[in-house]
């Protein structure tokens, strides 16, 4: 793990004079806009992505399926309001390259597409990518007919050579180090020409709620999708093979990163109102507003949004986020504020994300004066007064924001490249900046 030596110009977190009183509208959803752009680009016809995210890795997906011939219009919405995408899906074809940055929505979610195109595709990113594992998605699509060259790293750099089509059945994976080797064998199934069947063999499967939210958009454009949880068999998802329908799809707010600007009003004992918070959502995020009540704040769903309030004092907490692994970094940073220990379980494969975020966490909560230790599936937080210093991010937008979150409270607490946090949470420091009021 490597800090890099290419951003000198630490940004000070903003330091809370007193409770934080702010509505903030929160920016559309990574992990919707990027599913909805896929299977929009697989529809049997155009279809619009109102209210995504711009962002890098948002940006860096729609990138990449032009590049594969599909037509992405940006502009307003049939409506004539707000942000939309308008997805013209065309015959895929390469030769194409593809920049997937550090996006494990990218690198994961494309090579299936990338089997269905006709020429060669070639996938490539930063160099934190090349130590993420696809092994999931490279061995599951060879099964079902895939031909990938990888020269046996089961990661990247790594081209797909699309034959257009591929036939698709049953396959066994092991997804314990990702959810998304499973979501992206689903986005793309309905074109495989028998469908899928995907068995998990792994001994975990993090992050279900993102296969929810897989499973839930797929129907949602007319795909069906047998599950567990509608009956089918435990770890089996069956996809059968059709056509997608172009639909009108409205981008959520980004829960996850809701999480800082929550943890803003827990932190100072004030009060944050997120508008267009959903009554019903397959976010991960949503477990914020029980995980974050149970550390010691309040928090109402009504007309404005979800309305949360801190009541001036942080808990410790027991919680097993295995399922909600990327809550991880902000809930560390609210834990080292608390007034008694935490312990994070349930989240080793966060050694597997943007960066080893367990030993980041670790090591830069402790150079702020924290107690805080690795365990083999998580973190322990016993709570000391910390001081100011640089936090560095590793690349890592969820650092960032977990800096930002013990600057509230720390004064002189510098964030390293603080613009890491464009990958998914565009004008972070504006955003930040103006819940304080500064």
């Amino acid at each position: 793990m490597t800090v890099n030596p290419a951003h000198t110009a630490p940004w000070t977190a903003p330091h809370a004079s007193g409770a934080v009183d702010a509505t903030v509208h929160v920016p559309g959803s990574k992990s919707v806009t990027n599913r909805a752009l896929v299977l929009a680009a697989l529809a049997s016809e155009p279809g619009w992505v109102r209210r995504p995210l711009r962002s890098r890795d948002t940006l860096l997906m729609a990138a990449a399926l032009r590049a594969m011939g599909v037509g992405i219009e940006e502009g307003v919405g049939p409506d004539g309001t707000g942000e939309t995408w308008r997805v013209i899906p065309a015959a895929l074809h390469g030769p194409a390259t593809i920049d997937v940055g550090n996006a494990g929505t990218v690198m994961r979610f494309l090579p299936p597409v990338a089997a269905l195109a006709d020429g060669p595709v070639r996938f490539d990113g930063d160099p934190r990518s090349y130590e993420r594992p696809l092994n999931g998605v490279i061995d599951a699509l060879r099964a079902l007919g895939a031909r990938i060259d990888d020269d046996g790293r089961g990661a990247l750099p790594l081209t797909v050579h699309g034959g257009g089509a591929l036939d698709g059945g049953p396959v066994s994976i092991d997804a314990s180090s990702s959810s998304q080797f499973v979501s992206a064998l689903l986005l793309s199934a309905p074109r495989f020409n028998q469908g899928v069947e995907v068995r998990h063999i792994g001994s975990t499967l993090p992050s279900l709620p993102h296969i929810r939210m897989t499973v839930d958009m797929l129907r949602a454009i007319g795909a069906q999708v047998d599950t567990p949880e509608s009956g089918g068999e435990a770890d089996v998802w069956r996809v059968t093979p059709g056509a997608l329908l172009g639909r009108d799809l409205t981008v959520e707010p980004d829960l996850s990163n809701a999480q800082p600007f929550l943890a803003a009003a827990l932190v100072t004992g004030g009060k944050v109102v997120i508008p267009d918070w959903p009554l019903r959502t397959t976010q991960p995020g949503d477990r914020l507003r029980e995980i974050f009540t149970e550390m010691g704040g309040s928090c109402e769903l009504n007309e404005r949004g979800l309305e949360f309030t801190g009541s001036g004092a942080i808990h410790g907490i027991d919680v097993d986020l295995s399922e909600v692994g990327e809550l991880t970094p902000g809930i560390a940073a609210v834990a080292a504020l608390a007034d008694s220990p935490s312990t994070l379980r349930g989240v080793a494969h966060l050694r597997l994300h943007e960066t080893d975020r367990l030993a980041a966490l670790t090591k830069e909560i402790n150079e702020l004066g924290g107690d805080v230790t690795e365990t083999a599936d998580g973190l322990q937080i016993r709570p000391r007064p910390l001081h100011g210093g640089v936090f560095h991010t590793y690349d890592d937008h969820r650092m960032a924001t977990a800096g930002a979150i013990i600057g509230l409270a720390v004064d002189g607490v510098q964030i390293e490249n603080v613009a890491t946090t464009a990958k998914t949470l565009p004008d972070f420091p504006d955003l930040w900046t103006g819940m304080l009021g500064n």
